[in-house]
This record gives C-alpha cells, structure tokens and sequence, in this order.
C-alpha cells in the first residue's frame, strides 16, 4: 500500500451523526452527495455489517468487535472474540451475518489465527447474543500455516444458495497461489458448517483441496455477490501496479503470479506475461495500484444515478470508486471523495438504501454517505 501524509477533512469527534456544512456539498456525474461522520474513536476498523434491528457491527484489526447503536459507538465491545494474530496486516477482519441471522443469530468472522506451524487466515462461526458470542467454532482454516503477518485477504460473502465465499491471500509467498494443495491465495467455497458442497470444482481430484472455488490470487481484499445473475466478484491488490477486478468461475485460475500487470516493490520483474492460455483475464486492472477494498453493489433507491454501481475503497488513492459495468464487461468508473478521507477499508449498502464506510486508521472512523 503506497502511504503519504494526509490531513483529515472531516475532524469533529461526535457522539451523534453531524452532516457536513452546506459548503461541503460533493459532486457526483449522477448526483450530488454529502459525507456524515458517525463515530470517531475506532482503531484501525476493517469490516461492518448491519444487524435486522439497525445496529451495526465494525470489527476493530486489534481484536475487538464493536458496537454502533442509537447515534453512538457503544463503549463495551463484545465478548468473547475469537484470539487473533494482531501483527503486520494480520488480526480482526471480516464480519458477515449468516443468511439465516434473524433465526439463527449467526455469525462469522475471519481473522488471522496462530498455531502450530505459524499463522493462517481463519474463519469462526458463533451465535450473537447480550453483548456476546456464544458457541464460538472454527469452521474453517487456510492451511498450511506459516510464518509472517501479510496477505489475509479475508473476505465472506454468500450467495443465493446459502454457500460461504472466503477469501485467503497468499501470505507474500506468492507461489502458493498456484498450488493446488494449498489453501492460501486461493476463493473458497463452503457450506454454512465449513463443510465443502459436492459440487465444488475441484472436489474428488487426487491431490487437490476440495475447498478451492479458484486459484492464483494475490491479496483479495472484496468479494460481492451481484444483485441479478447471483454471480461472485472479487477486487485483489496487486504489487506495484496490477490490481485487479474478477468474476469469479469455478476452477478458474487468475494467473498469480505467472501473469500479472505489476512489477515488485523493488522494480524487479516478476512475470513477464500479462497473460496466459488457460488462466481467466480480470475485468479490470488497474496500473498504478489503487488498492482496493471492499467490494459493495448499490441496489438502492437513495441514488438512483448510482444503481447498478459496483463500490470499492482504494487504499492508496484515498477515494471510494464508483465502476460502472455492462453485464460482464468494465465500462468506467468515478473517483468520490478524493483525498477526504484516507483508507478506506470497507464499504456496504445501510438497510437505509444509503452507503456506510469505515476508515482504516488508528483513529479510524464510521461515515456514511447521503444525497445532498
């Protein structure tokens, strides 16, 4: 992630959501907007979900699960969070309601976990309830473990059959991405328990983790199911350069790191193919990196020049980007909020029909963006 100096836009610290001055109006190309700051005095938040009651949950990277509730950031965290690997980019990361939440008050987070043989993106289920998790398990790990606190990856998501998406990134050791017995670097698929749905593309291949939906990804950071043709999409972070935007198909492989638009951090090369036979193109690339992060269709009514658009932060751009698409192909995309808020870590749709982001920083933040 490329880092420069930034000074905040937006620096009150409020207990209750406060709109920005007139004056503070943004342009959009189909409408204008306005960000409201919700809370303040996060550290480091990475993902957030909204429960059937309008609360939402924001994972904190050092460990704890918050609370946002009536206009405030509830000061207890909830108990009982799984221990996390809290170094480098590894720690608490995402949060996703089971499909089933209003029933069943299940939930899942990832997370990066120590044992045996070092460190491991992890997934646990448990059962919300006053302020706790209950029943805590852990339903699924990208193994084999090892040492180092980069590339998580991380992100859950469901689709219409109830079956759990994860992203792992591929630790910084790139070539396991490619490795067919090996889960880092990888998209997932499973069932609700952890389990792996027959189906999978690769289940019954000798040699091969039945757990793998795809192969050959770097650091994918934003997964989003599309609101019409059900299909999964993924936003990875390349090295310098080579982000990408993918639809995901089952046993595709997405060429990390034999092909690949970015070079290392050194400027060495690192493939010299942008592309091969066999392996799926990305929709989008973008060279120089944005970092993406968090991946949100918009279906709402609240900005109806903005359905249908696909959302994701960009880290080192300090912007949310607004993509447009036609079916399966990348039309265009809008930079909004450029330089406003820094890190931008997760984006999601409200019940609201509005958008809600956090920050990524130590005094990270809960904003959320409206019509102007």
């Amino acid at each position: 992630m490329h880092r420069r100096r930034f000074t905040l836009a937006v620096t009150a610290t409020l207990a209750t959501p406060a709109v920005l001055r007139a004056q503070d109006v943004l342009r959009s190309a189909r409408g204008n907007y306005r960000l409201v700051t919700l809370a303040r005095d996060l550290e480091q938040p990475w993902s957030i979900a909204f429960l059937p009651d309008g609360r939402i949950l924001i994972t904190e990277r050092p460990g704890r699960l918050r609370i946002f509730a009536n206009g405030r950031l509830e000061r207890a965290a909830v108990a009982n969070v799984p221990r996390v690997y809290a170094r480098g980019q590894g720690g608490l990361l995402d949060v996703c309601l089971h499909p089933g939440f209003a029933q069943n008050r299940s939930l899942y987070l990832s997370y990066s976990a120590e044992g045996s043989g070092g460190v491991a993106t992890a997934v646990a289920r448990a059962e919300l309830a006053d302020g706790t998790l209950r029943g805590v398990q852990t339903v699924f790990e990208a193994l084999p473990r090892s040492s180092g606190g980069l590339h998580f990856g991380s992100r859950i998501a469901f689709d219409r059959a109830g079956l759990m998406y994860v992203t792992t990134g591929e630790r910084y050791q790139m070539q396991r991405a490619q490795a067919l017995d090996d889960l880092a670097g990888k998209v997932v698929r499973l069932k609700d328990d952890g389990s792996v749905p027959p189906d999978n593309p690769f289940v019954g291949r000798p040699g091969v983790r039945p757990e793998i939906f795809t192969s050959g990804h770097r650091n994918p950071q934003g997964l989003a199911m599309h609101p019409e043709t059900g299909q999964m999409w993924e936003a990875e972070h390349g090295p310098r350069g080579g982000d990408e935007l993918n639809l995901l198909k089952a046993g595709a492989n997405y060429g990390w790191p034999r092909a690949t638009h970015g070079i290392d951090y050194s400027g060495a090369v690192i493939s010299p193919h942008k592309s091969l036979p066999g392996m799926e193109e990305p929709v989008r690339v973008w060279v120089p990196s944005i970092s993406p992060c968090g991946l949100c269709f918009y279906t709402g009514d609240r900005f109806a020049g903005w359905r249908g658009s696909l959302f994701t932060g960009a880290l080192s751009n300090f912007a949310l980007f607004r993509i447009e698409l036609d079916g399966e192909r990348y039309r265009s995309e809008e930079r909004l909020l450029v330089d406003r808020l820094p890190y931008i870590r997760d984006v999601r749709q409200g019940p609201d029909g509005l958008l809600y982001l956090v920050t990524h920083a130590d005094d990270g933040g809960l904003f959320r963006i409206e019509p102007a």
